[in-house]
């Protein structure tokens, strides 16, 4: 199957984004030797929340570290209409959350894996170095 990543809507580039980046934050919790399912639980939410992942996406737009093409995507996620209302967060932290989900996403299904990796990497580090 050939996927043209370019042409695919933002919520399933989101849709995709958000299962990659929630097997990527269980991987890097159970790693780092958390094994009570309730901390695991716990300490998850603190990074794949809408409101860690806007965090995240505003950071990295304010710090310039994406590409252009990488800013675009950004765009159109922030802008994607999803049709559904977000509980316990404002709209516009729920559109740069789903921003940081459709970027997460296309490098992905693009196979940018190094990149992908980078990126995944600078979120923990990001949500990491608030908590300190």
């Amino acid at each position: 199957m050939n996927l043209d990543v370019k042409q695919m809507k933002s919520l399933s580039l989101a849709y995709m984004g958000d299962a990659v980046y929630e097997v990527y934050i269980r991987e890097y919790l159970l790693n780092k030797g958390q094994i009570k399912p309730n901390e695991l639980h716990q300490s998850a939410v603190s990074f794949v929340s809408g409101r860690a992942q806007a965090e995240v996406i505003l950071e990295w737009l304010e710090q310039g570290i994406l590409s252009e093409e990488e800013e675009r995507i950004v765009a159109r996620g922030r802008n994607a209409k999803s049709g559904s209302t977000p509980k316990n967060i404002s709209i516009q932290t729920y559109r740069y959350s789903t921003a940081f989900e459709a970027l997460i996403g296309y490098h992905y299904l693009a196979k940018n894996g190094e990149r992908l990796e980078e990126l995944l990497k600078r979120a923990v580090q990001v949500i990491e170095g608030r908590s300190e």
